[in-house]
């Protein structure tokens, strides 16, 4: 499903380009919640982009979670648009699904999220993502997240973002996240990440352990 959505959006359209990544995490932090029990794993994606501003991608990643359901992967599958609005402004629009193809019998973890972000200068940015089936949990949320990025020089940058979801009174209460990130350009397409995440006693509430205060360690590169 998710690879027909990609190639829909890609064809009748001449393809720009076709980007990967690849982390090596010690903790795959979402959204202020460890979606590994705070345990490393690998992560790696891909993205067909057209000259006119459309593409598709699939990112993976191990997953674990408590209560266990089988889940052991995430795939999250995107199809949109992105393109400059003028010369500072930037815009991505997409649809999200996010898989979890190893889940037990009866469990249903899969779910859709529309997103949009608006980038300015390159280094600020604000993204809005809606959802009524938030968490797939049968019900709506709403995710805000506002970051900017500062480069030191060529090799040094730090970033952060401050996130708020405000989900369905029927599911959880609304949290508050925050993450702080030092970045090291060591070689090539290779980067060191550093990265420090909170949340606020909502999230650690809806969360539990996994939620609250961390440090996550990356390696990661493009080509």
């Amino acid at each position: 499903m998710g690879a027909l959505v990609i190639g829909l959006v890609i064809s009748g359209s001449a393809l720009a380009g076709v980007d990967g990544n690849a982390t090596l995490t010690t903790d795959y932090v979402w959204r202020g919640s460890s979606q590994t029990l705070e345990d490393p794993t690998v992560q790696a994606g891909v993205k067909l982009s057209s000259e006119s501003g459309w593409y598709g991608s699939v990112w993976g990643s191990g997953v674990s979670f408590e209560p266990d359901a089988g889940a052991r992967s995430e795939f999250d599958f995107v199809a949109g648009w992105s393109g400059s609005l003028s010369e500072d402004w930037a815009l991505d629009v997409n649809l999200t699904h996010y898989l979890y193809p190893s889940t037990d019998p009866g469990v249903d973890l899969d779910w859709t999220e529309l997103n949009s972000t608006v980038t300015i200068k390159g280094n600020y940015w604000l993204s809005v993502g809606v959802s009524d089936d938030a968490l797939a949990s049968d019900t709506t949320g709403t995710y805000a997240q506002l970051g900017a990025r500062f480069p030191i020089n060529d090799q040094w940058r730090i970033e952060g973002a401050v996130g708020q979801y405000f989900l369905d009174k029927d599911y959880a209460d609304d949290y508050l996240h925050g993450q702080l990130s030092a970045i090291w350009k060591v070689h090539g397409p290779w980067e060191l990440r550093l990265t420090a995440h909170d949340t606020d006693s909502a999230g650690e509430r809806l969360f539990g352990s996994n939620a609250g205060s961390r440090v996550e360690f990356a390696i990661q590169t493009a080509f």
